[in-house]
């Protein structure tokens, strides 16, 4: 492949589908969401998918597809027949590879076993469950429609149809304890998902979260208190051969999500739907892309144009190396220096790489990479800003 020739891509290219509807709201998400108590035109979203697809079809020939990920939103709101259009279009515009990992994010509300038999027979072979919490009042506290039954029942579903399955737990939550997590944690892995993603609360402005956290509605654990959490968050894990190989990420080796390897390798992705990213290198140069958020206003430009694009930046070789350290420094794997210099024509700093082994913040592995410590990860934007200087 030319671009492989560049050396600047990896062989790894995805597609990621962005599904923008949910039922509802949730107080702590930023994300491009939006709620419409009418319902959908789904024919005309489906065509629209199939129309930008075609677009970005024709920006990357060739490419064989490793890795398929509808988000949102929530993606268990679309039928299952839509779902199959969009990978029948993939199939017919690029090759996907055998083992492809087809990924479909769900909500416990919209999970049931028919539905979920739709999805698997029309290609997904891997899920990632919203569950947030297994505590009915932190549950309604998030704005979770679901329920602590509701969302065990829908991991018992997703693990007898599907082969691969995850699901989401939020900790650091207001007035969370670290006997509070370690319990619910503990139940979470006896639950028996091959990977579980884990990540603390965080306030994002925009949220209503932020205004009642400014308000001083919402009361927060303090440093120390997210720290511990964070520290035994790894610690159980860890025990139960769940190994973090991401920051907030655990699986049981060979179980990663291959679609999010993909983006912190810093491979090929295009991204369809309204407000979805991508990252292409067309020519041997890696364009930034986004499309329109507002979903109406994404598909009628999607009608008129062709595609959503209200974004196509080309990427300087600092921005490309830059975006590859901080991707690529949350795994666990690391990186390898050699590609950095590829990416960027310079060689990371000696110096700065000295100084933060000294602080015990990253290590070299015996292959040659350069990983940040578990020391390291909660500091992990400052190693990034140290190393790119």
């Amino acid at each position: 492949m030319a671009n492989l020739a560049s050396g600047r891509a990896n062989g790894l290219f995805g597609i990621y589908v962005h599904w923008p509807f949910c039922a509802a709201k949730c107080p702590y998400c930023d994300f491009n969401s939006h709620v419409r108590q009418g319902g959908i035109d789904e024919a005309y979203f489906r065509d629209a998918y199939l129309q930008e697809l075609a677009h970005f079809a024709s920006l990357t020939p060739g490419r064989t597809v490793q890795s398929i990920f509808f988000g949102g939103g929530t993606p268990s709101l679309m039928e299952p027949r839509t779902t199959e259009a969009i990978l029948d279009a993939i199939a017919g515009h690029w090759t996907i590879a055998a083992d492809a990992e087809i990924t479909l994010e769900a909500n416990p509300t919209s999970v049931e076993a028919e539905r979920f038999r739709g999805y698997r027979q029309a290609g997904v072979n891997r899920v990632s469950l919203g569950v947030q919490s297994l505590r009915e009042e932190p549950l309604k506290r998030l704005g979770r429609l679901h329920s602590v039954t509701e969302a065990r029942l829908a991991v018992g579903i997703a693990q007898s149809i599907f082969e691969r399955m995850s699901f989401d737990l939020i900790y650091a939550r207001p007035e969370q304890t670290l006997k509070d997590w370690q319990s619910e944690l503990q139940e979470a892995i006896g639950m028996g998902s091959e990977h579980l993603s884990l990540y603390q609360l965080t306030i994002e402005q925009g949220t209503r979260y932020f205004d009642l956290f400014n308000q001083g509605k919402l009361l927060m654990p303090d440093a120390d208190l997210s720290a511990d959490l964070y520290r035994l968050t790894q610690d159980l894990t860890e025990a139960a051969g769940l190994s973090a190989y991401e920051i907030s990420n655990h699986a049981r080796a060979g179980e990663e999500s291959r679609h999010n390897l993909l983006y912190w390798r810093y491979g090929e992705y295009v991204g369809i739907g309204a407000g979805a990213h991508g990252r292409l290198l067309i020519d041997g140069v890696r364009h930034a892309t986004a499309t329109e958020r507002l979903p109406e206003k994404w598909a009628e430009q999607v009608a008129a144009k062709g595609s959503g694009l209200v974004t196509d930046d080309r990427l300087t070789w600092e921005e490309e190396s830059d975006e590859f350290l901080v991707m690529g420094l949350r795994l666990r794997e690391g990186i390898d220096p050699k590609r950095y210099e590829t990416l960027s024509g310079h060689v990371l700093q000696q110096k700065q790489i000295d100084e933060l082994r000294a602080l015990g913040f990253v290590e070299y592995l015996r292959n040659g990479n350069l990983r940040v410590t578990p020391e390291g990860w909660p500091v992990l934007d400052a190693v990034v800003a140290d190393l790119a200087t």
